[in-house]
């Protein structure tokens, strides 16, 4: 088991303690990246009989699951170490809304209890392959879980792109930039931006403008096997690429950045099947109070709406509180 925290909460240092406990008890190995070691150790955590390993993507061959304590910072922190080799991450929030996390830290106990019996299921995340060219070359290639901003490097100027998919120019508009985004980062930069929430199981690519001053500028959603493109005007200033706000690459007038669907996803623990509306309401928080809800299934219904014969909907109303 690989455990990753967020050793700058204190939340997590106590976490990280019975969370190594209780998986140690179990006859788990358990490996710590060596930064993280060395913090949780000088906090008082025992570390005796673990597995202290470096921060590369190799450290986590092998493992059966990460376990990640703290935001969703630290969780595609984590998923630099384990998407190359495949393990599944399991996110445990002790940030503030946690959209990629399965559980919060009050069911910290009964999550690691899940995980020892292995009562848990594994789903893939798309992901996005990103390549930068610039005067005919590749300067970089990298990847993003939620999103690859292009935005522009000084504040008092715009950034001037022009936006080209499946090889045919779009748009072109002066701004803060443009962020593609997959489902799974809709609900974070993108979402910011004014774009749509996505489901996760929606295979799509998502094209959000930055603060652009243009007629068309809107959120755009394309086939997941599109190719898109935002080149950065000769005659503009410099731009960053961000990658899930942790990787970066400065970009000169005239680079080109090419994003495409992922070759390799983020496999995401989970331990329940609940619907996808019920984790945007609760991370939300979004007002749901006064829904009815269908009928229940042993009512009279015959009827489009679901209720029988002089059935008012009050008798059987459900609400969400």
């Amino acid at each position: 088991m690989l455990l990753i925290s967020h050793t700058g909460r204190r939340a997590a240092l106590r976490s990280a303690q019975l969370v190594i406990d209780h998986l140690t008890a179990a006859g788990m190995t358990v490996r710590l990246p060596e930064e993280e070691a060395e913090e949780l150790k000088a906090a008082g955590v025992d570390l005796g009989g673990l597995e202290i390993v470096p921060h590369v993507p190799e450290s986590a061959q092998g493992v059966e699951l990460a376990m990640v304590l703290g935001g969703d910072g630290t969780l595609l922190r984590a998923a630099e170490l384990t998407r190359p080799v495949g393990a599944p991450l399991l996110g445990v929030n002790l940030g503030h809304v946690g959209f990629l996390a399965e559980a919060e830290r009050e069911d910290l106990t009964a999550t690691v209890a899940a995980v020892v019996a292995r009562k848990y299921m594994v789903e893939e995340r798309m992901t996005l392959d990103v390549v930068v060219r610039h005067n005919g070359g590749v300067v970089a290639r990298t990847w993003a879980l939620n999103e690859a901003s292009v935005e522009k490097a000084a504040r008092e100027r715009m950034l001037e792109v022009v936006l080209e998919i499946d090889g045919r120019p779009v748009s072109r508009w002066a701004g803060d930039g443009v962020v593609c985004a997959t489902p799974t980062g809709s609900t974070a930069y993108a979402f910011s931006a004014g774009g749509p929430v996505v489901w996760p199981e929606v295979a799509a690519l998502l094209v959000v403008p930055l603060s652009a001053h243009a007629l068309f500028a809107r959120p755009l959603i394309t086939s997941p096997d599109s190719a898109v493109a935002v080149e950065v005007l000769a005659h503009t200033q410099d731009g960053v690429l961000w990658c899930d706000g942790r990787r970066t690459v400065g970009l000169p007038p005239g680079a080109r950045i090419e994003v495409r669907r992922g070759t390799v996803p983020v496999r995401l623990a989970r331990l329940h099947r609940a619907p996808f509306s019920d984790r945007l309401v609760a991370k939300f928080g979004l007002p749901v109070v006064g829904w009815r809800g269908r009928a229940r299934p042993d009512d009279d219904a015959d009827d489009e709406s679901g209720r029988g014969p002089g059935d008012d909907g009050a008798t059987h109303a459900r609400e969400v509180l």
